[in-house]
């Protein structure tokens, strides 16, 4: 699966963006996916991911109530709309996948930056 993320950019905080990754290759359906960030001197982190149906979400508490991931899987593309943003979410954003029934994200895009300006 290739993964190809955008979307980011920069934003004023309590604004909104919504990053895009589209999904080439194998079957899109059978992937869960995910969304992870890693900001400048930081290790990465987990965002959000949904499952492979889209029936099941779960999100890092720090961006629970804000954001919120969706898939579209006629187009092969997973979303994040991104609410009420924070300096604190400024980060590289990636998007992965995982077979499902697996627990580790094999595929990932290449990021795309968010700057949330105070």
């Amino acid at each position: 699966v290739q993964l190809q993320a955008c979307g980011g950019g920069l934003v004023q905080a309590g604004g909104s963006l919504r990053l895009s990754c589209a999904a080439s290759g194998r079957t899109f359906s059978v992937y869960d996916l995910g969304w992870f960030r890693q900001a400048p001197g930081k290790e990465r982190e987990f965002v959000a991911t949904i499952s492979w149906s889209g029936s099941s979400t779960y999100y890092a508490d720090s961006v629970k109530g804000r954001f919120t991931i969706s898939r579209d899987n006629a187009k092969n593309t997973v979303y994040l709309q991104m609410n009420s943003l924070k300096p604190e979410d400024t980060a590289n954003y990636y998007c992965a996948s995982r077979l499902k029934g697996t627990s580790s994200y094999k595929y990932w895009g290449q990021g795309t930056e968010v700057t949330v300006s105070s």
